[in-house]
């Protein structure tokens, strides 16, 4: 049902842009990021919970595991699947395996609204990075893939084999340009596990530098790079907007009701960005507007003064 509802609602988003120009396309911003986040949990009844490795607290908890595929499109996140990650039954598998299936599903969601999902560029942290996973992507038809780059990955460039570490300390980066407004520097290199590959390196502040590896079938000029890599940070505030506004950490509903409850979460943000769209609202947040909500209005009334009913029955 979640799957659905939210391709309905990205497509209300997509069919007006995808008919315009390549260059209000590429204004628009258009991605698919893919992310993960754990949130930790102790509760021995509630689904899918194990021990996962904690990016916020940098140990491995007890918790789930909530991976997602978020739209990006004009600096709004849209999730179109969001699926716990499994360690136990005949349901099992590595994250490469859900990813791929759950890909495969909203492929099939989109081509019949006469979308091709698979012209948007994928975003992924290093999580994600393997070959066999990039070769798997490329099948399925996506062609412009920028993934995150582990440190300890190795490269030789213009002759010189080392760490990406390395390669970090030591690469010079031009200033900021045009389509470019960090430190940058994309260079050619080849991997032992990739093979020729282009490499953007960039520094987003004045003591830590990152790279990214393009796993994308066609060749792409840094200023696509980055453009397309800009847009990943979306899926991280939609994570923090779900955990400290909609309080995804509370649902306690056991068996099937996980997916009921995460649905619930999901249509309160769908919400709150509709009421985004509308003037009274257009200056505020959504921590706002929650607080806004629920100081000031009934719900009913708003929806009935806000929204059609269109909208109430999809």
């Amino acid at each position: 049902m979640l799957i659905r509802f939210m391709v309905k609602q990205a497509v209300e988003h997509l069919k007006p842009v995808l008919d315009k120009s390549a260059a209000t396309r590429s204004r628009a911003g258009m991605t698919l990021s893919i992310d993960n986040s754990v949130m930790d949990r102790f509760g021995k009844l509630l689904r899918c919970t194990w021990s996962w490795y904690s990016g916020r607290f940098h140990k491995v908890i007890r918790g789930q595991d909530l991976l997602g595929i978020v739209l990006t499109i004009n600096h709004i996140a849209l999730p179109l699947h969001l699926l716990f990650c499994p360690k136990q039954g005949r349901y099992n598998t590595n994250k490469a395996d859900v990813l791929i299936f759950m890909l495969s599903r909203l492929k099939a969601a989109f081509a019949s609204e006469g979308i091709d999902l698979t012209t948007l560029p994928l975003t992924m942290d290093s999580w994600f990075v393997s070959q066999p996973l990039r070769e798997r992507l490329h099948r399925l038809g996506f062609t412009k893939i920028i993934i995150a780059g582990k440190s300890n990955y190795t490269f030789t460039i213009a002759g010189t084999k080392q760490d990406a570490s390395q390669w970090k300390k030591e690469l010079v980066l031009h200033d900021a340009t045009w389509g470019i407004d960090v430190s940058s520097c994309r260079v050619q290199a080849h991997s032992p596990t990739f093979g020729a590959i282009t490499l953007f390196f960039f520094q987003k502040s004045t003591t830590r530098s990152y790279y990214l590896m393009n796993f994308s079938q066609v060749s792409m000029r840094g200023a696509e790079i980055w453009h397309i890599w800009k847009q990943h940070h979306v899926i991280e505030c939609f994570w923090k907007i779900l955990k400290s506004i909609f309080h995804i950490r509370s649902m306690q509903l056991q068996g099937d009701g996980l997916y009921t409850a995460l649905l619930i979460k999901v249509l309160a943000y769908v919400l709150a960005i509709r009421l985004q769209a509308h003037r009274t609202f257009s200056k505020l947040t959504i921590t706002q507007i929650m607080r806004n909500l629920s100081r000031d209005h009934d719900l009913k009334t708003l929806l009935t003064e806000h929204f059609h009913l269109p909208f109430l029955t999809t």
